[in-house]
C-alpha cells in the first residue's frame, strides 16, 4: 500500500518533468573523472533552465539503426547541446597525398560529435557547441570559422575548474542565448494555428 507521501512525490516528479522542454544532449559515453564532473554539472545547468536532456543510448533508444535513432532524437528535440570531450590522443604519421598536415599529436573527440550537431543544423534546431579545449581543432564542425561564435565555447580543462567554467560570463551568456532560442523554437513548433 502506498502512502500519501509516496504518491505526492511521484506526482511532483512527474509534473517537474512535464514542464521541461526536451533537448538532445550529444556526448560520448566514455569519460574520465574530470569530464564526468563537467558532464554532471552540465546536466544540472540544463535542468535548472527547465530543459530536459535526452541522449543516446542512455535515456533514449529506438529499435532502428544508429543514424535513424539520431535523426529521431534530433527531430523530437527543440535544441541540441553537444559536448566534445578529449577522447583519443593521435598523431598523423602519413598522408595519402604529400606530407601530413602536422606531425604534432592532437586530441580527437567522438565521431558522433560531428554527426549529431550536423543533423541538428539540417533540421534547424538551436545548437550549442561546448568543447574541451584542444579537441578536434581542425576537424569538421569543431574547426575554427565553421560555426557562429555565439554558439561555441571552450572548456580549458587543464587550467579551469568545472566551477570556474560554469560561473564564467562567457558560459552564462552563451547558455542563456541558446536556452532562449530553444524556448523560441518550442513555441514555434507547438503553438496551434490561430485563425481570426
Amino acid at each position: 500500500m502506498h502512502s500519501e507521501k509516496d504518491t505526492s512525490s511521484a506526482i511532483d516528479a512527474c509534473v517537474d518533468r512535464a514542464f521541461r522542454i526536451p533537448i538532445f544532449l550529444s556526448t560520448t559515453n566514455t569519460v574520465n573523472d574530470p569530464q564526468e564532473q563537467f558532464l554532471n554539472r552540465l546536466i544540472a545547468e540544463i535542468e535548472d533552465a527547465l530543459l530536459f536532456p535526452r541522449t543516446l543510448p542512455v535515456s533514449e533508444q529506438y529499435p532502428e539503426n544508429i543514424l535513424t535513432n539520431i535523426r529521431r532524437l534530433v527531430f523530437s528535440s527543440y535544441g541540441l547541446l553537444a559536448i566534445n570531450f578529449r577522447r583519443f590522443f593521435v598523431q598523423i604519421l602519413e598522408s595519402n597525398v604529400g606530407e601530413p598536415p602536422t606531425t604534432t599529436p592532437f586530441w580527437e573527440g567522438s565521431t558522433f560529435s560531428q554527426i549529431e550537431p550536423a543533423m541538428a543544423f539540417q533540421f534547424g534546431i538551436p545548437i550549442l557547441l561546448v568543447r574541451e579545449k584542444g579537441t578536434d581543432v581542425s576537424n569538421g564542425i569543431w574547426a575554427g570559422g565553421i560555426t557562429p561564435l555565439n554558439i561555441f565555447v571552450d572548456w580549458d580543462s587543464d587550467n579551469q575548474s568545472v566551477d570556474d567554467f560554469f560561473n564564467s560570463v562567457q558560459w552564462r551568456e552563451v547558455f542563456a542565448y541558446w536556452a532562449a532560442e530553444v524556448r523560441g523554437n518550442y513555441l514555434l513548433r507547438t503553438e496551434p494555428l490561430f485563425n481570426n
